[in-house]
């Protein structure tokens, strides 16, 4: 359900298929806007794709804060994305007595359009190549030294390309690894509106049952709008909305913000991803479930308070077992070691790049004891800390961010950087609801798992439990912080370190009080296993260049990527399996009880429906989890549809592509444009998407 290219592999996906990165082979890549391989895609799908074209889809392309895409669909700012992208803004401005993410949202006029908290827009201006002042800043470092000249990097060149302007976001991103760094400047838009969100019922029709399968029938599309000075921003750029059926065959590309893959992790790595680090995961991921599902159990507003909290658990529970199922079958990893043998083989055979290379896979290999040595701690003090818990985050920020705004910009971590406390600042202060209760069940589950894991007598256990139990603590901490309040939080924010010393907020005592032993465990991972990591894997990656030339794209990033595919189905297990669905399979899947139980609107509406109108389909195109929302567009630029999903093959695409298996799942402009007209009667929504 989050737009994943990443699901279950098998004997299918053959080890040429991921032995050979550089010709990238079908329709595989998740390719930089500035360097699309437009000849290849003419030479594959008869398509022209010019520079023209690009400026105009990049500059329609939205990046949601998030973790989703978006597009722009109308010159008033009108915004295209996935209701699982915006569910989390549904229920925050719902209550007890209306519940948007059970019932749906319409704002029939601007005046009732209602602001996301802590969501941010951002569209791509321009991408800088900084991969020169990273290399001069870095060299001849290691370790702690590497770190904080790359970091020092990275604060000096976003501040310096984006200054102090409100309207304007810089991010240094790492390409390859660490092989490419490039500046990405970003034109953002904090104040964003929800224009409508089909009930939950609609948008994930089939439930998990359905969730990385297709046929589909789900109205996963939700609209939002871009304000600025308290007006509709103005967007002539926009893409242009098509309410028709999708074409057999027909080259389709999608634009968005693919989340993360390790497609180029060596075999050492993807081995210790494969044996601690995602079966750690889905330990915890499957027993936070059953308590969600218990808590959710307990009346109707437990219910509604843990939907999104259950959704994201269920999702990213399936995604990675599809992850880990496919690092468990030997054909993808015979391929990975293959392909990794291919450029230690093409590199031994040249001298001059065997002496510049050296043997970087060997020291990866040597460092994964390290990993291991050090996950567990760093996992559940630093990287994990906190479960979920909205409280303990807030108290985490503004307990570092007090420290570390008295230092020098480019001596920060990261995160605390100039160019990116605005956004760090409204994610901390926007109003959104804090549920104790369900506050409480993350603080104590993470408090749990920390001790179980690292086992009572380790000093970290120690430092975060003292003498009580977890449940107990997390009770204590929930039950006397006032951090719900954004009031609160904002005096903190502005009083800085003499403020936050000064709170008796129990939950800000907490996180002072463990901070400087995470900071040393968060230390000791990026001096010993980040930093060689990274240094290790830029020189493997610069190999690949010298190999493979302009052939290879890097992993996904959350950075603006291009796909390209073509409307197509599959065959599995002698079944083909067709790219389309209707409108009317969805009544005929429909049975009255959850997760296949249609609402009672959509079954007043059916006779008013064209019941032929597509309402999902699959494509070739490449990508993963991030993409959610993307729009699917047509050679002539017209959106088609939103990415909403991926197949069950697709799981695996976190480490390879398999283009005749792996399949994006859309929602249909054309079936979404027939409910928005008959089933919500949002005339002004299809008006404005230009639908006459």
């Amino acid at each position: 359900m989050d737009g994943s290219a990443v699901g279950i592999q098998h004997k299918a996906l053959a080890a040429a298929a991921l032995t050979l990165p550089a010709s990238a082979l079908a329709d595989e890549g998740m390719w930089t806007f500035d360097a699309f391989p437009a000849a290849r895609v003419e030479q594959s799908l008869g398509v022209r794709i010019d520079q023209k074209w690009l400026d105009r889809v990049q500059a329609a392309s939205v990046r949601l804060t998030s973790g989703c895409s978006a597009s722009l669909v109308s010159p008033d700012g009108l915004v295209l994305t996935n209701h699982h992208c915006v569910v989390d803004c549904a229920q925050n401005l719902s209550s007890g007595g209306t519940d948007y993410v059970k019932n749906s949202f319409l704002a029939r006029t601007r005046a009732e359009e209602r602001t996301c908290p802590g969501v941010q827009a951002e569209i791509l201006l321009s991408i800088a190549d900084v991969s020169a002042d990273i290399a001069k800043a870095t060299s001849g470092l290691s370790g702690d030294d590497f770190n904080k000249a790359r970091n020092a990097a990275y604060a000096r060149l976003e501040s310096e390309a984006c200054g102090k302007d409100p309207q304007t976001r810089c991010q240094v991103i790492s390409f390859y690894r660490g092989g490419q760094h490039k500046l990405y400047r970003y034109r953002k838009y904090s104040d964003v509106r929800l224009v409508f969100a089909p009930e939950l019922s609609a948008a994930f029709f089939g439930g998990d049952p359905d969730n990385f399968n297709f046929p589909r029938y789900a109205l996963d599309v939700s609209f939002l709008r871009l304000y600025e000075n308290g007006k509709a921003v103005r967007t002539p750029q926009h893409l242009i909305w098509k309410a028709r059926a999708p074409l057999p065959g027909e080259a389709t590309f999608v634009s968005g913000n693919p989340g993360s893959t390790d497609r180029l992790l060596t075999v050492a790595q993807l081995e210790t991803q494969r044996d601690l680090i995602l079966p750690i995961g889905q330990l915890q991921r499957a027993e936070l479930r059953g308590r969600l599902i218990e808590f959710s159990r307990r009346d109707a507003e437990s219910r509604r308070i843990a939907t999104d909290a259950l959704f994201g658990v269920e999702n990213s529970f399936k995604a990675l077992f599809g992850q880990q199922s496919a690092l468990n079958t030997p054909s993808l990893m015979d391929a990975k070691r293959a392909e990794e043998a291919d450029l230690r083989a093409r590199v031994a055979a040249d001298p001059a790049l065997a002496t510049r290379i050296g043997d970087p896979w060997s020291e990866i290999a040597a460092l994964q004891q390290v990993t291991a040595d050090q996950f567990l701690r760093f996992r559940q003090l630093e990287a994990a800390s906190g479960g979920n818990s909205e409280l303990f985050d807030y108290a985490q920020i503004l307990v570092r961010a007090a420290r570390e705004r008295t230092l020098p910009n480019t001596q920060r971590l990261p995160a605390y950087a100039d160019a990116r406390l605005p956004l760090l600042e409204k994610q901390l202060l926007d109003a959104s609801p804090v549920d104790p209760a369900l506050e409480q069940l993350e603080l104590e589950f993470w408090l749990l798992k920390t001790r179980e894991y690292l086992t009572a007598d380790d000093p970290v256990t120690r430092l975060l439990l003292g003498r009580e139990s977890p449940e107990a603590l997390s009770q204590a901490l929930v039950s006397g912080s006032k951090l719900g309040d954004p009031a609160v939080r904002k005096a903190l924010w502005e009083g800085g370190e003499a403020a936050v010393a000064a709170s008796d907020d129990p939950m800000i005592r907490y996180a002072l009080k463990i901070d400087a032993e995470a900071r040393a465990v968060r230390k000791a991972w990026e001096t010993q296993v980040s930093a060689p990591t990274e240094a290790a894997a830029a020189r493997i990656a610069s190999a690949r260049f010298a190999v493979y030339g302009d052939k290879v794209y890097p992993d996904a990033t959350f950075s603006l990527r291009l796909s390209y595919g073509k409307v197509a189905g599959w065959t599995w297990r002698g079944r083909e399996v067709p790219p389309t669905t209707t409108l009317a399979g969805l009544y005929e899947r429909a049975t009255g009880a959850e997760p296949f139980r249609v609402a009672d609107r959509w079954l007043a509406a059916r006779d008013r429906m064209n019941l032929d109108a597509v309402f999902n389909f699959v494509t070739t195109n490449d990508i993963v989890g991030g993409n959610s929302g993307s729009p699917v567009i047509s050679a002539k630029g017209e959106i088609l549809g939103a990415a909403f999903d991926g197949n069950i093959h697709s799981l695996g695409g976190n480490y390879g592509y398999d283009g005749t298996l792996n399949r994006t799942v859309v929602v249909s402009a054309a079936g979404a444009t027939e409910a928005l007209r008959h089933v919500y009667g949002a005339d002004a929504l299809v008006r404005e998407l230009g639908v006459r």
